[in-house]
């Protein structure tokens, strides 16, 4: 029986990525794990695996067209095997070549991605134009530039099958010119959108350059105005002694190459996972009237990307996992980033983050939490300063300052030093890390 090949998951709020091309053909033989497409996203390039083995029977869509989470886009089976009808248009014939998929006609219906009001629900099939999002038809691309841009999609006239908005039609859209009209009562007067911030004219002329905000980081701006809006922070700061976690860096990788050395951040990321076992409230996400405590311990660790703006990897089961398996995975993945071409299971189920600028000579930071996680960890360097032993003599040692960041709305401040404690206690006796 023909089995789907469904678009994976991209990570983070995104609900679609654009298909840049297929690494199989109709007809090919394929294995479980076998690369089958590559996605653009906001972030990076997503090499998509397939789940299942096979012939591959139909694959949807064209480079340039964009596929939503969750919709199938592809099927694989027995060579000459009919692929199901009934897919809502999904899929070509198996012995058809790839098919166009337009904005107006996506796969199935894009999931909607819990708000940070209320835990997460399964949606079923829109059945008609009322239960779209405000009641109005828009393609998933359309709706997320007319939030990009802060247009009001009911102001847009749709050119789509049904009166659909499109893409094309919110990047076309111009403000209609105000008119002089009679004087309203302000219990008449619709309320007016909210406008995109501003400070005056754009500049011009020769000492300026005009350059257009790259998707990245229009998403990065998007997610940080909402978490420094919406998530209450409070920062808690500790300094840690750093010399007994360089030397047992420096005793680990002895005579070990270069592909099998521990980093720093690999002891962290360590000792952060399992100083969240201490404290599974830390391990918890917020959804309004709902609080889900995740059992795995998945650390997200930031990684600023070469081109600018930065992608969150995922360490899974941190905690159970051994160093040299840790240090090992994160290396690929912090590789497959920088690099672009990201795996799906990549960027997927952070439940806890880490930013370490340690690298970049910062003595101490703040770091935003990334919704719906409950806190994030920020690193700075560690550097030699003079310091008073415990004889009371005076020395020099390597000191490092860690803030953790929390949501207030989850945890509390005695918390949030309770846990920093825990884990500076892990960092100054590291061998309770293996």
């Amino acid at each position: 029986m023909a089995q789907q090949i469904k678009m994976p998951n991209l990570g983070s709020d995104m609900t679609e990525g654009v298909l840049l091309n297929w690494t199989k053909k109709v007809g090919d033989q394929i294995n479980p794990g076998d690369v089958i497409a590559e996605i653009e996203t906001d972030k990076a390039t997503v090499e998509v695996p397939s789940e299942v083995g096979g012939v591959v029977l139909s694959l949807v869509g064209e480079p340039g067209s964009t596929l939503t989470v969750g919709s199938v886009i592809g099927y694989v089976g027995q060579a000459g095997e009919q692929v199901p009808s009934g897919n809502g248009g999904a899929a070509a014939p198996a012995t058809s070549a790839p098919t166009a998929l337009s904005e107006s006609v996506t796969p199935t219906k894009p999931p909607t991605p819990p708000s940070h009001g209320a835990a997460p629900k399964d949606r079923g099939e829109e059945e008609g134009e009322d239960t779209y999002p405000d009641g109005v038809k828009a393609s998933p691309v359309a709706r997320a530039i007319a939030r990009e841009r802060h247009i009001d999609l009911r102001q847009v006239r749709g050119t789509g099958p049904g009166g659909r908005i499109l893409k094309v039609d919110v990047e076309g859209w111009q403000p209609p010119a105000a008119q002089p009209t009679p004087a309203q009562t302000p219990a008449a007067q619709a309320p007016a959108p909210i406008p995109a911030p501003g400070f005056g004219e754009l500049p011009s002329g020769p000492d300026v350059e005009i350059i257009d905000t790259s998707k990245l980081r229009s998403r990065i701006a998007r997610r940080m105005v909402e978490a420094k809006q919406q998530v209450p922070h409070f920062y808690v700061t500790t300094e840690i002694n750093a010399d007994p976690l360089l030397d047992f860096r420096k005793q680990i990788n002895a005579g070990v190459d270069d592909a099998h050395k521990i980093s720093v951040n690999d002891l962290i990321v360590k000792a952060t996972a399992l100083t969240l076992r201490q404290f599974p409230n830390l391990n918890t996400h917020y959804y309004g009237d709902k609080l889900v405590r995740h059992k795995r311990i998945n650390i997200g660790i930031a990684v600023a990307l070469p081109a600018g703006g930065l992608v969150n990897v995922v360490a899974k089961d941190a905690d159970r996992l051994s160093l040299s398996e840790l240090a090992q995975i994160n290396k690929e993945m912090i590789a497959r980033a920088r690099d672009g071409k990201v795996k799906p299971d990549d960027i997927q189920g952070s439940t806890f983050t880490v930013s370490n600028l340690g690298a970049y000579d910062v003595s101490h930071f703040l770091a935003i939490i990334n919704p719906p996680e409950a806190g994030i960890l920020a690193i700075g360097s560690a550097a030699k300063i003079p310091v008073v032993t415990a004889d009371g003599t005076l020395g020099v040692g390597s000191r490092m300052r860690v803030t953790v960041s929390v949501d207030h709305r989850v945890s509390d401040g005695a918390e949030g030093a309770q846990f920093l404690q825990a884990f500076k206690q892990l960092l100054e006796s590291p061998m309770r890390l293996i």
